[in-house]
């Protein structure tokens, strides 16, 4: 069970970690998650791998690698396999913030909820799976994966690669800049 701590929920997520996470063999358990403020860059990428997502109604969501001059390459391939392409067009290219409604629609989440809901809700989700055979729900998780015949491991890799190469766009470095000088990047001037 991961859970959000504060206000953000994993924002930041750098590309060594998100690589650590596709080799992570904890993801043959299943992993819930709650989420009750905001989620964005990274922090979406976490959800995005988590088998049973429950948020709060009033949470944002968004994938702001765009507005620095980046692209969402490190956690793409797994929330582009969560959401699909339409769905993932929505959020990939313009950095806005969405509330749960997208991604109820589009299955990266379960249900969205009143915040004090939520902890009842995922300790109701979790008492499911300890009802069920760990073995068993291991093997239906990799069924699942291999029947979906993509490979995020193999896109995690091309998407990292694409990232490294967008790191060394002149755009992006100014907007990184921009970002830490607490100005407007060059593209909104």
């Amino acid at each position: 069970v991961a859970s959000q701590d504060g206000l953000a929920f994993g924002g930041g997520l750098g590309l060594q970690a998100g690589r650590a996470t596709v080799d992570d063999s904890s993801w043959e358990r299943t992993l819930v998650t709650s989420a009750d403020a905001w989620a964005y860059g990274g922090g979406l990428g976490l959800i995005a791998v988590c088998d049973h997502v429950i948020t709060s109604d009033t949470a944002r969501f968004a994938l702001t690698e765009t507005r620095l001059g980046l692209i969402p390459a490190t956690i793409g391939p797994f929330v582009v396999a969560k959401l699909g392409e339409a769905f993932a067009r929505q959020v990939f290219f313009n950095g806005a913030p969405i509330g749960p409604d997208l991604l109820l629609r589009a299955g990266m989440i379960s249900r969205s909820l009143p915040a004090g809901e939520l902890d009842d809700a995922v300790e109701a989700e979790v008492a499911c799976y300890l009802g069920c055979a760990p073995g068993a729900v291991a093997a239906a998780k990799a069924l699942c994966r291999r029947l979906v015949a993509q490979d995020p491991a193999a896109q995690a890799e091309m998407s990292a690669a694409a990232l490294a190469d967008r790191w060394e766009a002149p755009e992006a470095m100014a907007g990184i800049e921009a970002f830490f000088a607490r100005k407007e990047p060059p593209w909104r001037s």
